[in-house]
């Protein structure tokens, strides 16, 4: 991906709606050529599918949670999702380092819905506890970066070497 590409993806995240022509007004390319960049994208998996971005809340659900997943032995990360997957209220699970084998974020409309949820991941073959912990607010919410804002590697060590180089030249030595 280069950086037309980045851009391009950047747009799209802001706003998957924009049309080629107004993505290729602000990449400085045709509409044609955008929409070729964002097959080639969509081909090689950059971009997996286009979605709403709705509020929860709209929909009635105004509690959520990370819930730490403590398995049986090695159940695999496959498990795991067969475990999770059938109760709507988890929005997502991963597999994570540490004592837990996972941790799933669960949306549900109040704590009494938030606590039938855990006993029927609770009662799941396989898991043997939870530890949840209950959001209550949420300060901020960020999508993935897009690569633009990325921080320079090194660019402290290379700042600082700059900057005694310069004191040293400004000090005579």
């Amino acid at each position: 991906m280069d950086r037309v590409d980045h851009q391009i993806v950047a747009l799209l995240r802001e706003n998957a709606r924009r049309s080629y022509q107004d993505i290729g007004g602000r990449v400085s390319l045709s509409a044609p050529a955008v929409k070729r960049r964002v097959d080639r994208l969509e081909r090689d998996g950059v971009i997996r599918g286009y979605a709403a971005t709705v509020d929860p809340s709209a929909f009635g659900w105004h509690t959520h949670a990370f819930v730490e997943l403590f398995c049986e032995g090695r159940m695999s990360g496959t498990q795991v999702r067969e475990a999770v997957a059938e109760h709507p209220e988890v929005e997502g699970a991963y597999t994570i380092a540490g004592g837990p084998s996972a941790i799933i974020h669960v949306r549900a409309a109040d704590t009494q819905h938030l606590e039938g949820a855990l006993e029927r991941i609770r009662e799941t073959p396989g898991v043997m506890r939870t530890q949840t912990q209950v959001v209550l607010s949420t300060l901020f919410e960020r999508p993935v970066m897009d690569g633009q804002a990325r921080p320079a590697r090194n660019s402290a060590a290379t700042e600082s070497r700059a900057t005694w180089r310069s004191r040293g030249k400004a000090g005579g030595k």
